[in-house]
């Protein structure tokens, strides 16, 4: 996105990023860069918009025999070392076990083992200056120090954009999701990172097949409007407030 940040700019867009950085290898993320190449293009995005715009997430929290609370400690940290002055938040969420996910290396957590991290990473995280939030957990955590994570948040919205917004939590998403009213674009089976606790892949077989449909220069990310498909335009409106706020 790098190279496209001045077209959007030039257009009036106005943007933050969701950046995931994890501690994780290629048994994990099997096709990311390398994690170093990854925490350079971080620092440089941040140089470029501004750390108030790029949101460090590290998530989803594996726990295993080799992922444990003292690899996380020793990761954590290293991490916010390299990252805390390039953003000025962490959002954190503890790995989900779907029915799709068929390794070994991911189990079921316990909330014994998600309080121990917390509070390990919430200590770590106040000595560098770093709020924590926490996406999707039934958990409340807020007696350790860390909020429910809104990542598509009202407030850095508004201060990004500068106006106020009325809009209401959005209620699509489930109950533990703190996300405002937003519209997603994206599509299933489509990401070559193959990271095996990923939700959002069936299988890589499913992935290639989609993207070998994919056209540049078409309207949709995947394939083409059938002419027996039926297009349906959603109604959208405007959630901005004229009244002035101060931030």
């Amino acid at each position: 996105m790098l190279d496209k940040l001045d077209t959007l700019d030039t257009l009036g867009y106005k943007y933050y990023f969701q950046f995931t950085v994890t501690p994780y290898d290629n048994s994990i993320e099997k096709g990311l860069r390398d994690k170093e190449e990854i925490i350079k293009t971080f620092c440089d995005l941040s140089n470029r918009i501004g750390k108030e715009k790029v949101l460090w997430r590290y998530d989803p929290i594996i726990i295993n025999d080799k992922y444990n609370l003292t690899y996380h400690k020793e990761q954590f940290e290293r991490l916010c070392n390299k990252l805390s002055n390039y953003t000025n938040q962490c959002t954190i969420s503890f790995v989900d076990t779907y029915s799709k996910i068929k390794t070994k290396l991911i189990r079921e957590i316990s909330q014994v083992e998600m309080i121990e991290h917390c509070k390990v990473i919430s200590t770590i995280a106040k000595t560098y200056n770093l709020a924590v939030k926490a996406c999707g957990e039934q958990l409340n955590l807020s007696e350790y120090g860390i909020e429910q994570a809104n990542c598509i948040d009202k407030r850095v919205v508004e201060k990004i954009c500068g106006y106020s917004l009325e809009i209401k939590k959005d209620k699509n998403q489930r109950g533990t999701c703190g996300c405002y009213e937003s519209i997603d674009i994206g599509v299933y089976n489509t990401c070559k990172n193959r990271c095996i606790y990923c939700y959002a892949n069936y299988s890589e077989v499913s992935v290639n097949n989609n993207c070998k449909r994919h056209n540049p220069q078409g309207e949709l990310m995947i394939g083409e409007i059938d002419e027996n498909e039926k297009v349906t335009l959603s109604a959208v409106k405007s959630y901005k407030c004229e009244q002035l706020k101060l931030f």
